[in-house]
């Protein structure tokens, strides 16, 4: 598998992978970073002599800890929490907390790891964080998510500030779990730091846009791909894997700009509407019902496919929105035979290795999530700077500077890789400057 890397960084992986056994999704997210530092280590051969590399791949630091709560009942539950601290080459650690019951050290320890390029990309003074827990807020009361909230909190507090470790929202944890891990946090310090956490209400520290940001990025970021190509959203059929706030509102952005989605699933299948998914109908069944995806076709008609896959649908833009490795290589090889023209990433490494490989060989312009979903972090960033300026912005400035943010990172990636010679190749692009960004400010800084 170390073929395709520089002789130089074939010890690097090897070492990621012997301290870190078992964490697949990790051992992924480096290597695909690696792979596109071919021709850095050529010609910034410092960056191999000061040990940056190295230092990038291993976490500045790692919490784990207990998280004991009480259910409804009246029993003890316990879950297992996590925080890793990635870089602060940047800025404060920046990045969100997901609660899911597939979280681990290495889910954790992949995120991070993306993070501190998308954050890089983003030209905001954030480091790169991530963190979460197994625990699953499906099913559970409000009361029973408050305690578990208070209880996570009560142990994460003391590695947390403005200047420090500064968490959002990821799945799982919205605005409901925003408001009751700050409201312990507000407790235990007495201390209103509105800039501690991201992802607030608008009435107690929060950004407009924050919601739709990182749908509304990825929609900004394809479009200046489809603009590259001479061509617009204008008529194409897109294909939205997910149903939350990444899928929704890139969704909604999409049709905004004359596309039409044809397409959109939740765990438990996919809907096809071919006049275009009706966006209403899917806020009121997933953001009010908290329902699934299967009651959008009644009365309607569309058609739920409750087996096979979301890819399996013809579409000329594909936006894979729910989670990682969702799109394999098959799945890919699919797309491609129905004519698939962009692929963009809008959740964290939707795809496999082996999935950009054939979109990438069959020359599908494929945009890597460290870019195309760096809408949310770009935005908390902007929810830092109002935070710290005791301000609030409209709407429309505040998209107005998500715009503008997307379009700069689009500008760096499609600069940078035709600096390294490969026009074109936003996963080059997208890792090579949140890379190099990184790893100047590390130089600068010192053996940290």
């Amino acid at each position: 598998m170390t073929n395709d890397l520089h002789p130089a960084l074939v010890p690097i992986y090897e070492t990621v992978l012997r301290r870190n056994p078992g964490e697949t999704e990790f051992h992924q997210a480096t290597y695909e970073v690696l792979e596109s530092l071919r021709p850095v280590v050529d010609k910034r051969p410092e960056y191999v002599e000061a040990s940056v590399i190295e230092r990038i791949c291993e976490p500045e630091r790692q919490i784990i800890f207990r998280v004991p709560w009480v259910d409804d009942r009246g029993k003890c539950q316990i879950n297992r929490g996590f925080r890793v601290e990635f870089n602060s080459a940047l800025g404060p650690y920046k990045g969100g907390l997901r609660f899911h019951p597939s979280v681990y050290l290495g889910i954790v320890k992949f995120l991070g790891f993306e993070q501190i390029f998308k954050n890089a990309l983003t030209g905001k003074p954030i480091g790169g964080g991530k963190g979460g827990s197994d625990f699953d807020p499906k099913g559970k009361s409000d009361a029973e998510v408050m305690r578990f909230c208070q209880s996570f909190m009560t142990e994460l507090y003391r590695h947390l500030g403005e200047y420090t470790d500064v968490p959002a929202g990821d799945i799982g944890v919205g605005g409901r779990e925003i408001g009751y891990l700050f409201g312990q946090y507000k407790r235990i310090t007495n201390r209103y730091e509105a800039g501690v956490l991201t992802g607030k209400g608008l009435t107690w520290g929060g950004s407009q846009v924050r919601t739709e940001a990182t749908g509304y990025g990825l929609v900004y970021f394809v479009n200046e791909m489809l603009l590259a190509e001479n061509t617009t959203f204008e008529g194409k059929r897109v294909v939205v894997s997910g149903s939350g706030n990444v899928a929704i509102y890139a969704a909604e952005k999409v049709s905004q700009l004359g596309g039409t989605v044809v397409a959109l699933s939740d765990s438990g299948g996919y809907v096809v509407d071919e006049g275009g998914v009706d966006l209403d109908t899917i806020k009121d069944i997933k953001e009010v019902r908290r329902g699934r995806i299967s009651e959008y076709v009644q009365g309607r008609n569309a058609r739920f496919i409750e087996d096979g896959s979301i890819w399996d649908v013809p579409c000329e833009i594909a936006l894979p929105c729910a989670t990682q490795n969702e799109l394999d290589d098959a799945a890919a090889a699919t797309l491609v035979r129905n004519g698939v023209r962009v692929v963009a990433e809008g959740a964290n490494m939707p795809t496999t290795q082996a999935g950009t490989r054939v979109l990438r060989e069959a020359g599908v312009k494929f945009a890597p999530g460290k870019a195309a979903n760096a809408g949310g972090v770009a935005t908390s960033a902007l929810e830092m700077q109002q935070n710290a300026s005791r301000d609030s912005w409209s709407f429309e400035t505040t998209d107005d500077r998500l715009k503008e943010i997307m379009q700069g990172i689009f500008g760096s990636c499609m600069m940078t890789a035709e600096e390294y010679g490969m026009p074109g190749d936003y996963v080059a692009g997208a890792n090579i400057a949140g890379f190099t960004q990184v790893a100047d400010a590390m130089l600068a800084l010192g053996i940290i």
